[in-house]
């Protein structure tokens, strides 16, 4: 079944954001609120975040995963080289010594964790992702957009949500 993208413009913050309330709680086929709904505004929102709900940051794994991945892997190929010279005279000195070999593994937690960090960050936020399909330059102004992506068979309760709410302009584009 394919998928139609559609854009609702609102001048009320008030009215977009019982839109979003009347969303969630509606049954509406093929639409789920926290992947299908995207809100544009011009100007920060900090109650937007209530009304959306929490989503889930897992960046922070990618770095605790990242900083371990590359500590362990600096500090086994570290020891790993001074084991192969074994058999070279070392003078007393034990064949891998900790202390020198802690700071470049310490080097590599620090380079592992970023590295890895920002990959997360760019995997957690989609990029690169392609250009939302519908688009209107009045969001940048001073009208807020609400995204939706739903299942063809639904797009018309979704339009009816949407003129009930008095949106100002409605643009739809069928998915493929």
């Amino acid at each position: 079944m394919s998928k139609r993208h559609m854009l609702a413009l609102y001048n009320n913050f008030d009215e977009a954001e019982a839109v979003v309330r009347e969303l969630r709680n509606s049954e509406i086929k093929g639409f789920n609120a926290a992947d299908d709904l995207v809100v544009k505004s011009p100007i920060e929102h900090p109650e937007v975040e209530e009304f959306l709900g929490h989503k889930p940051v897992n960046v922070q794994w990618f770095t605790l995963i990242g900083a371990l991945s590359g500590g362990l892997l600096a500090f086994f190929l570290i020891a790993g080289s001074q084991a192969n010279f074994y058999s070279q005279m070392k003078g007393g000195k034990p064949i891998v010594p900790f202390p020198p070999d802690f700071v470049l593994t310490y080097e590599m937690f620090i380079l592992g964790g970023v590295y890895i960090t920002v990959l997360g960050f760019l995997i957690c936020a989609g990029l690169p992702a392609r250009r939302s399909p519908l688009y209107s330059a009045k969001v940048s102004t001073d009208q807020i957009g609400l995204l939706v992506r739903v299942d063809d068979n639904s797009a018309a309760t979704l339009r009816s949500i949407f003129t009930k709410h008095q949106a100002l302009e409605i643009q739809e584009e069928a998915g493929k």
